[in-house]
């Protein structure tokens, strides 16, 4: 692999109070696992679709009389496979070395990064917390990504560990596609809008399933002046983000514990409700939920935006299909089949917007990464290149 093809070093992810130190051979670690991401993806993994084209169709074409007609067929025959085998599994390796790995940095200190949460957080009125909220079951019961208790579960009083192993582990996952602070995904939206509807100043905006803040504090940059509202169930997360906003200079976002399906808020009261790969991760049920309780929230003339991995369509090649639906499988994450399988259009319809009001386009995460440190060229990951579909509706 050549050089420039190499994910840029974990010591080029932006710092702030609350990020994790790293000593010498946790780094080299993060590292080894960025590089082992980049060769899965761009060495490795188009061996699948060659076996796939090669023996895998040709094979059931043979016993069957007939050809793979549903994605699932396609998994169920190449699962049988041994390059798929092996690929799978060194995939699902490299996540879960990814969490022991930021695991064991996090922990070492958690008493510490507690201790500099806190005093960034204390006395403040724009960190609100809900220690009697029910957290969702269809939370409680997937540790994503193969993160041992999720975004949710406190080890400490006081406990940011979960969002510290996320912030920290993002950079690696993604081989630093997302820019130095994995904010890529919020600094886009921000500057489509900013460009495409200039006009467009919002008073009022909502974020929900905000996780560790990462893809809202750039949307509170672009709009100073506007209030922002960040929601969602794991106090970790919120308290991490909270105390991140707030050494980054970001003073704009209020930190709210509470569930997107029912917020409490006043009718039509806020100008914009923003969600960054958050819908994949919520049931069916919670979806449209969210879907009606966002159209009761927008005011006349407001809108909504939702950044996802790119739908299954009747357009998109049953490989395609199929090779997107490994996390659905093999990373925690059950409902991110069932998402990308929705009509999209036909949700937010169902939830009040008007047809016409509908749009949708296509994203690039903005990377702040020093032009050289990477390839121009981005491998496709099918669920982790940092472009994404985005749709939403304007409520008329």
């Amino acid at each position: 692999m050549s050089q420039n093809n190499l994910p840029p070093v974990w010591n080029r992810v932006g710092k702030h109070a609350v990020f994790p130190e790293a000593n010498h051979d946790e780094i080299a670690r993060y590292n080894f696992l960025a590089n082992l991401n980049r060769h899965l993806a761009s060495v490795v993994a188009p061996g699948n679709k060659i076996a796939y084209e090669k023996r895998v169709r040709p094979q059931f074409q043979q016993e069957c009389d007939r050809d793979l007609a549903t994605r699932q067929e396609v998994h169920e025959a190449m699962k049988k496979d041994p390059y798929y085998q092996t690929w799978s599994a060194l995939r699902r390796s490299a996540m879960e070395m990814r969490q022991q790995a930021g695991r064991a940095v996090v922990l070492r200190q958690a008493q510490e990064l507690t201790e500099k949460a806190n005093r960034l957080n204390q006395d403040k009125d724009t960190l609100k917390l809900n220690p009697d909220l029910e957290i969702p079951h269809y939370i409680q019961a997937v540790d994503h990504h193969c993160m041992p208790g999720s975004y949710y579960t406190e080890l400490i009083e006081g406990d940011v560990t979960p969002a510290a192993n996320y912030d920290s582990g993002l950079f690696v996952t993604t081989a630093g596609l997302l820019g130095r602070m994995s904010d890529g995904g919020g600094k886009a939206i921000a500057q489509w809008l900013k460009t495409e509807y200039p006009e467009f100043q919002p008073q009022r905006i909502l974020d929900i399933g905000c996780g560790l803040g990462h893809n809202v504090v750039p949307i509170a940059q672009a709009y100073p002046d506007a209030e922002i509202i960040a929601i969602d169930v794991a106090a970790p997360m919120l308290r991490y983000g909270h105390a991140r906003a707030q050494d980054l200079g970001v003073n704009n976002i209020t930190f709210i514990q509470m569930d997107g399906t029912n917020t409490g808020f006043a009718d039509e009261s806020f100008d914009w409700i923003q969600t960054t790969m958050f819908l994949h991760e919520t049931s069916y049920k919670a979806i449209h939920r969210i879907l009606t309780e966002i159209y009761r929230l927008l005011r006349r003339g407001g809108f909504t935006l939702h950044i996802e991995q790119p739908q299954y369509t009747k357009d998109m090649p049953l490989y395609e299909q199929f090779i997107r639906d490994w996390d659905a499988y093999y990373n925690n994450e059950p409902f991110w089949s069932t998402m990308h399988d929705i009509d999209v259009k036909e949700l937010v319809t169902k939830a009040g917007f008007k047809e016409e009001a509908f749009l949708q386009i296509g994203v690039k995460a903005v990377n702040d990464i020093e032009e050289g440190q990477q390839s121009n060229e981005t491998v496709e990951d099918y669920g982790r290149l940092p472009a994404w579909n985005v749709f939403g509706a304007w409520k008329y």
